[in-house]
């Protein structure tokens, strides 16, 4: 499992990430590349718990982005993805430094893709590669459409944030779409380790007005203007194809970015690697593999 680092990483704003390290079953590959696993919004960075379980070969450490899982954020930060950006930055340098200086494979799934990508554009001599699933990474087009509302964030500003157990919440989300569609240890890793005990149940940690104000800003930063400068061996994947949503957009992300491969799983949706994530998990395996032998 996860295990949290025995200190925090610290990032802009004053932010200290909480992070983690998967405590190996086996020894690691001689040389193998470091993983880092980047969490999508709404998420936190174990939850990738069962896909790491799959890596025995390799190191793989996760964290929180700050307001998600137990990383902070500042009450008077006004929230802007380019601080996520500030996050992967530090994360990523922790994590190679932590390896002897060896650049890391970064995985990241949905925001956690697009900090990754930030992260890479800035100092790209910290990452042997990149699998991004359906990256966050709009066109500056987009941004005309956010006056008439966003869904996802009406949604998340209604989610439910308690309940009486572990179980209760677990069998709520199991049983009606989005969440749904997890593995049932993705789901338990997401409920365990995103909810907080109190004295009369159990209580959400990301606060739904974070989240939805996530998603509302998701439009707002400039990384798909740089994707062509991109100089890390990028593999960029999508489930099935649904209009006006990031797998869409996935293909023209890959287009952009030099050399990059375009993988597209269409039996999978958004949650891709929280479905399958064994399939995931051998999929980065030899994503890894292969920049270790270049």
């Amino acid at each position: 499992m996860f295990e949290r680092l025995p200190h925090t990483v610290a990032s802009t704003d004053g932010v200290q990430l909480v992070a983690y390290r998967f405590r190996r079953s086996a020894d690691e590959e001689p040389s193998a590349p470091p993983i880092l696993f980047s969490h999508a919004t709404g998420f936190h960075g174990r939850v990738f718990s069962p896909a790491a379980a799959h890596l025995d070969d390799f190191s793989c450490t996760t964290f929180d982005y700050r307001g998600y899982g137990d990383s902070v954020a500042p009450a008077d930060w006004p929230l802007s993805w380019d601080g996520f950006g500030d996050d992967a930055v530090a994360m990523t340098r922790q994590v190679v430094s932590d390896h002897g200086g060896t650049p890391v494979v970064g995985v990241g799934h949905s925001m956690g893709g697009a900090g990754l990508v930030m992260a890479a554009l800035r100092e790209p001599r910290l990452f042997a590669a990149l699998v991004l699933y359906e990256p966050i990474i709009f066109p500056p087009e987009v941004r005309t459409q956010t006056g008439s509302g966003n869904s996802l964030a009406d949604v998340t500003r209604r989610r439910r944030t308690t309940f009486a157990s572990y179980e209760e919440a677990i069998a709520n989300f199991a049983s009606k779409p989005p969440l749904s569609s997890l593995h049932p240890e993705s789901l338990a890793a997401y409920v365990r380790f995103g909810f907080t005990e109190g004295a009369d149940g159990i209580y959400i940690k990301c606060q739904p007005e974070f989240e939805a104000r996530t998603y509302e800003m998701g439009a707002w930063h400039d990384t798909w203007l740089a994707l062509g400068g991109l100089t890390v061996p990028t593999w960029v994947m999508a489930g099935v194809h649904i209009d006006h949503s990031p797998a869409a957009l996935a293909p023209r992300i890959a287009e952009r970015i030099p050399g990059c491969t375009f993988i597209e799983w269409r039996d999978l949706g958004h949650f891709g690697p929280l479905d399958d994530p064994a399939r995931f998990a051998a999929f980065i395996a030899q994503v890894a593999r292969t920049v270790k032998h270049h």
